[in-house]
């Protein structure tokens, strides 16, 4: 394989840039010398990562919760009117609530679905004729919890299988296109979304603990580096693919 992730003059809409994994791919994609439409609900967040960037990198920070469908294509818009192109889309953004499945509130539910498995299909759709044009990629975060049960997250499990086979359908729909659409499947990493990580009340922690891992967390910067792999010329080979870096999570 020719790792050759260079990213200069590309164009790339990362979600989640605020904090956690989205930062972390936002600045491996800044080393690469991408241009980046850094997206999130956090203004501060993303005015800390713009800071983090190396020096000279090009950055549009656009503000926006993306639950609403109408901010996904106004996300897209704000790439496109910026830079005059678009060469890669990251849906990394993501929500996890912890409940028992009989007390999970509707909101929190619908809220699971908008940002997790809406957003990234309505981000996706308003960026496709732009990745078409320049023979871009899509690169979607799953997760683990895709490929397994998880006590206490069956919205947060729902949205990630989602993912996966959203990922593999549009790959197919677009096959004899010019444009790639692959996901990574990351197990737990140190990010706000395992700070903020909320057991709901009365839970029996051996069920989770079994979603640890013999090995520990997941290096984010992996993680990362997976993620800007695909969405460059390295990862020609890739398109409906879905990689799992999960420390040995859903090995057996």
């Amino acid at each position: 394989m020719d790792i050759d992730t260079n990213m200069s003059g590309k164009v790339v809409l990362v979600t989640g840039a605020a904090s956690g994994l989205g930062r972390a791919t936002a600045l491996r994609f800044a080393q690469e010398g991408a241009q980046l439409c850094l997206v999130d609900a956090d203004a501060d967040g993303l005015a800390e990562t713009q800071a983090l960037l190396v020096p000279g990198s090009e950055a549009l920070l656009h503000q926006a919760d993306l639950s609403p469908p109408s901010a996904c294509k106004e996300a897209v818009s704000a790439a496109v009117e910026k830079f005059d192109r678009l060469d890669g889309l990251c849906n990394v953004a993501g929500i996890i609530y912890l409940a028992n499945s009989h007390e999970m509130p509707e909101e929190l539910w619908a809220r699971t679905l908008a940002v997790n498995l809406t957003a990234p299909f309505m981000l996706s759709q308003a960026a496709i004729p732009h990745l078409l044009e320049a023979n871009g990629a899509i690169v979607n975060v799953a997760s683990s919890a895709a490929f397994i049960g998880e006590a206490y997250a069956a919205a947060y499990c729902a949205t990630k299988a989602g993912i996966v086979n959203m990922t593999k359908a549009m790959a197919m729909e677009y096959v004899r296109k010019p444009i790639r659409i692959n996901a990574v499947a990351p197990g737990g990493m140190v990010t706000n979304i395992a700070r903020n990580f909320t057991p709901p009340e009365g839970c029996d922690f051996e069920l989770l603990k079994r979603y640890t891992g013999y090995r520990g967390t997941v290096d984010v910067d992996e993680v990362a580096g997976m993620i800007v792999l695909l969405a460059s010329e390295a990862g020609k080979g890739f398109h409906g693919s879905c990689v799992t870096i999960d420390a040995g999570i859903t090995a057996g």
